[in-house]
């Protein structure tokens, strides 16, 4: 299990105790070593994909003691105890966290900056960083947005909804351009769509798409599947892929065609993510960049 980032403090500051130099990546290493992490563990990234959630919390740990002045950071890359440091190790405390380091003015002062709002000693108690709140509540937003945009979906027309996932599948990169990368070649009763769409710009294959605007209650299952591979099968194709605004049942989804036959299943949870990823139907509220030094600037040599 992936200590959170107050429970590295104590044991970030321990490996320091010799007064020695030493180099953070090797520190790091030897906590990912003390707390038995796995080789998963080490690379479970956070919901924002940018960081390993242990490198990210061995990070806040040693900024945060940093800050506290319980450790220095003599040149880039390294990092060493200090008197303050030592004396907090000799006190044999069970945990340091963020509650322990309000003691020290340099971590207030920290905490307290006009940067910061009146809520940040809140944020810092708990046991996540900064970026797995903020990621938190970006996957929040998002699940909301996807439920949005699902509700909307169902409520199109069958020719709108053809129109959207013609669109979606071009923003991806199939058939170059909404003029020539589509074609429907019939409808079906259930309000579903089957057309063709190129597989790249230059037409080289054709994949054949199924899509059923179904209420979330109806389940896609094995039939319609292999209707679907099927109906692949007498226009000679070899690719496709189905979309429905429901979900597939897990027959659907453990089903394998036996020939050479190449589909893709994409339930509405899919499609809206998607259309979040390619900016279809919903569009950027607001954008926050999240920056770190650039080491490289700084660096003198």
């Amino acid at each position: 299990m992936i200590p959170d980032y107050q429970s590295i403090m104590l044991p970030f500051l321990q490996h320091l105790k010799d007064k020695k130099e030493y180099k953070y990546r090797d520190i790091l290493e030897s906590l990912a070593l003390q707390f038995q992490l796995s080789d998963i563990e080490r690379k479970e990234l956070l919901a924002s994909g940018t960081q390993a959630i242990f490198d990210n919390r061995v990070g806040w740990a040693k900024t945060y003691l940093k800050k506290a002045g319980l450790l220095d950071s003599p040149k880039r890359g390294f990092v060493i105890i200090t008197d303050l440091g030592l004396e907090t190790l000799a006190k044999n405390l069970n945990k340091i966290d963020a509650k322990y380091l309000k003691q020290f003015p340099s971590f207030m002062e920290f905490q307290n900056s006009s940067r910061f709002e009146t809520t940040s000693l809140d944020i810092v108690e708990q046991d996540e960083t900064p970026e797995e709140n903020l990621d938190k509540a970006y996957q929040n937003i998002r699940k909301s947005l996807a439920t949005e945009l699902l509700n909307r979906v169902i409520e199109l027309s069958p020719n709108f909804f053809e129109k959207l996932v013609v669109e979606l599948l071009v923003k991806m990169g199939y058939g170059g351009s909404i003029k020539d990368a589509g074609k429907a070649v019939g409808r079906s009763g259930d309000e579903g769509i089957d057309g063709t769409i190129k597989e790249d710009k230059l037409g080289l294959d054709i994949i054949y798409i199924q899509a059923k605007r179904w209420k979330t209650g109806n389940v896609v299952g094995r039939p319609e599947i292999q209707k679907f591979v099927g109906a692949l099968a007498g226009q000679g194709a070899k690719k496709g892929i189905f979309i429905t605004t429901s979900h597939f049942s897990r027959e659907a989804l453990e089903y394998t065609p036996r020939n050479e036959t190449k589909i893709v299943l994409i339930d509405g949870e899919q499609l809206t993510q998607l259309m979040i990823d390619y900016n279809l139907g919903c569009t950027t509220q607001q954008v926050y960049e999240i920056k770190k030094i650039d080491n490289d600037y700084f660096g003198e040599e």
